[in-house]
């Protein structure tokens, strides 16, 4: 059976499943990237549109996606979405959001309970809503076996020791208390820094700007090499663009110094390229053209078969 939200690709021993809840507009390119061009969409039309841009009113076109990684023996789901009838006041979509995220990776043949390890990337609205459960009123781990993988300096800043986020968005504080302390009172989550080894193919690598804890994964096996790289990237726009940030970093030099180490580093040891919002095919090459960088091939994925 196959679900056409759902689709799959082996990188070396590594099979990759993409778990798309939605792909559509979201908000205007001066409002997500306040200091992108017009000229440079414009130029960019032809591939940008429709999978990225939606030019006939300026606005960027993302997906919710989340990634399961299967390999030795061990499954690892990356990011976790925008959960389902969350408080999320002036958070668009994400408010009372009515994701399926856990029926998507059931669709997928991914049960909850064989999940090994939950990586988020970092602390955001849309990355950690499937982090928990409600279970007769009180927010429980979704994922029961599962070690949470949670970026310390994400965790502090976001936490109560830091008044949650410095009390900047009382959203902040909604999100720590119904996805990211639930995973502590369970004893689930590991708070990790600098960088972390998951298991004989995936690390963990800390990538600040966004947050200041955002996190890519590199993935290796045999000679295929990915890095799943959060919200280093929400849009092709920033591999032509890198100095492009979106206006929700919090540390945009620092966001973009990240952005172009881990550009470069993709370019120079052919890494697939997988952020977490990109539409179209998800993932793709990324190539060092004129001291710059510029867009490779698309990743192919396939529709899914369930196990």
């Amino acid at each position: 059976m196959t679900n056409e939200q759902v689709h799959s690709m082996h990188l070396g021993d590594v099979e990759i499943i993409r778990v798309v809840e939605w792909h559509e507009p979201f908000l205007s390119t001066t409002d997500m990237f306040p200091t992108s061009s017009r000229e440079l969409w414009e130029a960019n039309e032809d591939w940008l549109a429709p999978n990225h841009w939606q030019p006939e009113d300026d606005r960027t076109v993302i997906a919710l996606q989340s990634w399961v990684l299967r390999g030795s023996g061990q499954t690892v789901l990356i990011d976790t979405g925008a959960g389902r009838g969350r408080n999320r006041p002036d958070m668009g979509p994400f408010h009372q959001s009515e994701s399926r995220l856990l029926e998507l990776l059931t669709d997928a043949g991914v049960r909850p309970a064989e999940v090994d390890v939950v990586v988020n990337t970092h602390l955001h609205v849309d990355h950690v809503g499937w982090n928990t459960v409600d279970v007769n009123g009180e927010w429980a781990p979704s994922f029961p076996n599962a070690t949470y993988l949670i970026p310390a300096a994400d965790d502090f800043h976001y936490g109560p020791a830091n008044s949650y986020g410095n009390g900047q968005q009382v959203v902040d504080r909604l999100i720590y208390e119904d996805s990211i302390a639930p995973i502590h009172k369970a004893g689930q989550s590991l708070l990790w820094e600098g960088t972390h080894r998951v298991n004989d193919f995936l690390t963990l690598e800390s990538t600040p700007g966004h947050t200041p804890g955002s996190s890519v994964a590199r993935l290796a096996s045999r000679t295929d090499k990915a890095v799943f790289a959060g919200d280093l990237l929400h849009s092709p726009v920033q591999i032509l663009d890198p100095c492009c940030n979106t206006n929700a970093c919090l540390a945009p030099e620092q966001a973009e110094s990240s952005r172009r180490r881990v550009l470069t580093r993709a370019a120079e040891e052919n890494e697939l390229l997988v952020p977490a919002h990109f539409g179209g095919a998800g993932a793709l090459e990324v190539r060092r053209v004129n001291g710059g960088f510029a867009l490779g091939e698309w990743a192919s994925f396939s529709p899914h078969l369930k196990r």
